[in-house]
């Protein structure tokens, strides 16, 4: 072998062993459904990047499956839940948002709302059980050395298990409810006046009673939270610690908060440090379609396709609203890709081909595609936003109304009501926003601004969790609001310290006024007498 091959290898050798001793060692709290498919991009360019990965996973997911061949390693852990008591939740929830708020009183729909996130609180804590209720587990986490916890806190108890390893933490979402842990737990600024709460169904342009509506709606989702979630949280954190421990302010030690939301998507706001907004991580370039797909959309002509998908949630559509809307498909001039589960609707045109899946990116990449119809789940409106497809919402629960709200907002999008939309309804909504070019200008607007980047989302995000590596944390990043108390924050007591020394020199005005008045007074009566 020849000196400059072995200097070669060598060489490459020597950068093989910089990149492994370089990498880190990354926990990742458990995920499912929309929040797991986020989060699988940004572990596997860690893995890219040199870093190990290793993932906990317990014995009841929906989406999460250890047998499936992966990159990254899995932890799994036991839990005392069954696969049909979350099913039942989730079908609870759903059911509850499309087909009973709508009926219900204020009074009513908060009573049932506080039932349903009493019970995900119970479940999800058996969860939290499994890890740190745990021995083996513990002592597998602790013996791990790990540099870094991510975590979606959406599923409680991630910032216990950092707290307890002694490790920094990054948390990866979306937005929490009217952005309770946001504001309290990260000291996130959000002026009601402007700021739209979580699931209110406003914009940032709001009339006298949207902002009074707004700004009470910040304290009743509060109230509603106090109650069910963080008075549960601080007694289960406080009895692992063994001290009272307040769950807010074990969740305001994250050092970096990777939102899931960009200025394409969501309203300008004020931010801090360490909020770091990563929308639309997850999208990508469109791959070639199967060939039989490609067959189909092809056979579209000019008229293009339309891509219909309610997400993987879904399943309790009634027979008689699958068949108005395979009506309502029917009459479109252009084809319909379908993702649909079940029995083929009866009124399902010739123009509709219905998959159990399809590659929703990918068709969406596709420039045949002139339409998505979507129930506005954040992972479905962020691809439309990158590929430059206008929507058409049904919005069903969660989020995906208020997404609905952002994107009707932005002129990309044309929103319907499940529950009270017609054939002829759900048709003139495709075909408003694919002739009407306004819509498409509007979604080409956005995904200009999405594409807009120093550096892309993906890439974004996982500077950020390195950066934490390697600085053992980002408390540098941390505003000082964290370790000030609420009158504090707001200045109340500087404003009663004020407020003092102004009420003390009027009390020392009005004091020496009324000596001098008397002082005076005397003095002209003693005059008076004097003269009589």
């Amino acid at each position: 072998m020849k000196l400059g091959q072995r200097l070669s290898i060598c060489v490459l050798l020597l950068l093989c062993v910089t990149q492994s001793a370089d990498g880190g060692n990354i926990l990742v709290w458990y995920a499912d459904g929309s929040h797991w498919i986020n989060m699988k991009p940004v572990l596997e360019l860690l893995i890219d990047r040199g870093h190990q990965v290793t993932v906990l996973v317990p014995s009841t997911s929906m989406f999460m499956n250890t047998s499936e061949s992966s990159r990254f390693g899995y932890e799994p852990f036991n839990v005392s839940v069954s696969m049909e008591t979350i099913r039942q939740f989730y079908e609870d929830y759903i059911h509850f948002s499309m087909y009973e708020i709508d009926h219900m009183s204020y009074l009513q729909m908060y009573i049932k709302y506080m039932d349903i996130m009493t019970v995900y609180l119970q479940n999800f804590l058996k969860f939290l059980d499994g890890v740190v209720k745990s021995e083996t587990i513990m002592k597998k986490l602790k013996e791990g050395k790990y540099d870094l916890l991510l975590a979606n806190p959406v599923y409680p108890g991630s910032d216990l298990v950092a707290d307890i390893l002694g490790i920094p933490l990054v948390f990866s979402l979306r937005f929490s409810l009217a952005h309770n842990w946001e504001r309290h737990c990260g000291q996130l600024p959000t002026p009601p006046s402007f700021v739209p709460a979580a699931m209110s169904k406003l914009t940032d342009k709001m009339d006298f009673f949207k902002r009074v509506w707004n700004f009470l709606f910040y304290p009743l989702q509060d109230i509603v939270t106090n109650i069910i979630y963080w008075k549960e949280l601080d007694k289960y954190y406080s009895e692992v610690k063994g001290k009272p421990t307040s769950g807010c302010e074990m969740m305001g030690r994250a050092d970096i908060w990777l939102m899931r939301n960009y200025w394409d998507f969501d309203f300008p706001r004020p931010s801090l440090p360490n909020f770091k907004f990563v929308g639309g991580i997850h999208c990508r370039p469109a791959k070639p379609l199967p060939e039989d797909k490609e067959k189909f959309v092809q056979s579209s002509g000019d008229a293009g396709i339309v891509v219909f998908t309610l997400g993987s949630m879904i399943k309790n559509i009634s027979t008689e609203t699958e068949n108005m809307i395979a009506s309502a498909l029917a009459q479109l001039p252009q084809k319909v890709v379908w993702r649909h589960k079940g029995e083929k609707p009866a009124t399902l045109g010739a123009n509709t081909r219905i998959y159990d899946w399809i590659p929703q990116n990918d068709l969406l990449g596709h420039p045949k595609t002139r339409a998505l119809i979507t129930h506005g789940g954040s992972n479905g409106i962020y691809e439309a936003i990158y590929h430059g497809v206008p929507m058409v919402g049904i919005p069903m629960f969660a989020d995906q109304p208020q997404n609905m709200v952002h994107m009707k907002a932005k002129g990309a999008a044309v929103t319907v009501d499940v529950n009270l939309m017609k054939s002829e309804d759900l048709r003139d909504a495709i075909n408003t926003v694919i002739n009407d070019k306004s819509y498409k200008e509007n979604v080409m607007k956005l995904s200009s601004i999405h594409h807009d980047r120093p550096m892309s989302p993906l890439d974004e995000a996982v500077f950020w969790i390195e950066h934490t590596m390697r600085h053992k944390g980002a408390k540098h990043l941390r505003v000082q609001a964290h370790e000030l108390t609420w009158y504090q924050y707001h200045s109340l007591d500087v404003l009663a310290f004020l407020l003092a020394i102004v009420l003390l020199l009027v009390f020392l005005v009005i004091k020496t006024c009324s000596f001098c008045l008397r002082r005076c007074c005397g003095r002209a009566e003693q005059r008076k007498r004097k003269a009589e």
